[in-house]
């Protein structure tokens, strides 16, 4: 019973965040500030990150979401540099 709710129910969230990402990508490319291009970054790193959980969740695999823990780490660091960068024009002070 489970397995026949959530195989269907993981497919559909990878779908959902797979759109999500195309939707993320766009920003990226036609965001007109650069800001708007960091949030687009960050957006992507949080949904490869969900993305990872799921194939994780699908499989039972861990090793998906150890992926998915370095993701997040490297994420909060690019987009604390990339902010940093944007407001004082340089990362390292």
């Amino acid at each position: 019973m489970s397995h026949a709710i959530l195989g269907p129910s993981i497919v559909i969230a990878q779908v959902l965040l797979a759109l999500a990402m195309c939707a993320g990508c766009w920003r990226l490319v036609k965001g007109p500030r650069a800001q708007d291009r960091v949030l687009a970054l960050d957006s992507l790193y949080l949904t490869a990150m969900l993305l990872l959980v799921t194939f994780g969740i699908g499989s039972g695999r861990t090793i998906y979401f150890e992926a998915a823990l370095v993701i997040g780490l490297l994420s909060f660091v690019a987009t604390v540099a990339l902010a940093k960068f944007l407001m004082r024009g340089e990362v390292v002070e």
